[in-house]
Parts: C-alpha cells; sequence; structure tokens
C-alpha cells in the first residue's frame, strides 16, 4: 500500500499542473477575449492528443510524463485529455464561477479522496474506493465551493454550493469504468447551473 501511495502523491501533484489550464484560460481571456481563451485550450488538448498518438498507437515512451498514467490507461486515452475536454466544455457553457468551481473539485476533490481513501481507508465500499475518501472528498468539494462563490466571485448561494458539491462526490464515487476527470466537471458544472437558473426563475 506504501508503494502505491507513493505513486498516487506522484500522480496527483503532476494533476495540479491542471491548475494551469485555469489560468491560461483567464490570462488569454482578460486581454483577448473568451472565444480565443478557449481555443488556447484546443490547442492544448490537441497537443495532448498528439502525445497519446505517440503513446498509445507508436508504442512510444514519452520521457518524464510516462508516471503520468495509470496501469489501466496503458492502452486507451489518459484522464488529462479528458480533463481538459471537461475544462474546454465547463469554460464554454457555464457561468465562470461555477465552471472554475467545477474544474477545482475535479482537482482537489479527487485528490482527497484518493490520497486519504489510501492512507486512512478502512471501511472500503469497493476495491479502490473506501468511505473515509468519500467524506474527505465532499468536504474539500464543500470548501471549494465556499470559496469560488463567496470569497473569490462573492456571488454566494448554500444550495448551488452543496449541489455541486454532493454531485461532485456522488459522481466520483459510483464511476468505476468511466473517466471522473470528464464526468465531474459536467455533472457538478450542469446541476450547478441548473439550480442557479432555477433559483433565478423563482425569484
Amino acid at each position: 500500500m506504501s508503494w502505491d501511495l507513493k505513486k498516487e502523491l506522484k500522480r496527483k501533484v503532476a494533476h495540479l499542473l491542471a491548475l494551469s489550464f485555469i489560468a491560461i484560460f483567464l490570462l488569454v481571456s482578460e486581454f483577448y477575449g473568451k472565444n480565443l481563451a478557449l481555443l488556447s485550450l484546443v490547442l492544448l488538448l490537441i497537443i495532448f492528443l498528439e502525445l497519446e498518438y505517440v503513446r498509445i498507437e507508436l508504442r512510444k515512451k514519452i520521457p518524464l510524463l510516462s508516471g503520468l498514467w495509470r496501469g489501466k490507461e496503458k492502452d486507451r486515452v489518459g484522464g488529462q485529455v479528458f480533463f481538459l475536454i471537461g475544462a474546454i466544455i465547463s469554460l464554454a457553457v457555464f457561468d465562470l464561477d461555477i465552471a472554475i468551481a467545477a474544474i477545482l473539485m475535479t482537482i482537489f476533490g479527487d485528490m482527497a479522496a484518493a490520497l486519504i481513501g489510501k492512507r486512512f481507508g478502512k471501511t472500503w465500499i469497493s476495491k479502490d474506493k473506501a468511505l473515509e475518501g468519500i467524506f474527505a472528498q465532499l468536504f474539500v468539494d464543500v470548501v471549494i465551493a465556499y470559496l469560488v462563490f463567496n470569497i473569490i466571485f462573492g456571488s454566494g448561494g448554500w444550495v448551488i454550493m452543496l449541489t455541486m458539491a454532493l454531485t461532485a462526490t456522488v459522481v466520483e464515487s459510483v464511476l468505476s469504468n468511466l473517466d471522473d476527470n470528464l464526468m465531474i466537471p459536467l455533472f457538478s458544472g450542469f446541476n450547478g447551473q441548473m439550480i442557479r437558473l432555477i433559483l433565478n426563475f423563482i425569484k
């Protein structure tokens, strides 16, 4: 288990690089507009897909990056591609605060679930998901929602925050084969956006 934890830590630290996607979008969007910002992320996606072609189709090792893929991703597209697709769709479709919250939940919520589950997990609901990790993810997701909606954007809304946090946690907990890097931002972002529309409608 200790070896698995070290490997998981390495992967999760690498996942923090995904924060640069948000930074790129916000920076380019500020100076050149949202369309060009999204195109910048699509360019990154194309680069990732080209790397996947080299890794999967040509069977070549990619220096410095080989540790980013899980064993089950040996012959299929890696999670970073699905994450970027989810981020692009979220930033294109959802309100900015909801999109950023959904993306951060994907990064840090998943990280909490994996690390706490592997380190302190005692009540396992499946071969790789522990109840302790699930509660850790829910806590982290709520904190992220609070920081994004109340501290950064000042948009408030506990109903939206709890809906997104619960959605992200449930999606992560029930998935085994589908990629959570794509599903979490889409489902949590969509539910958050729908709740906002409903609340605005009934005001």
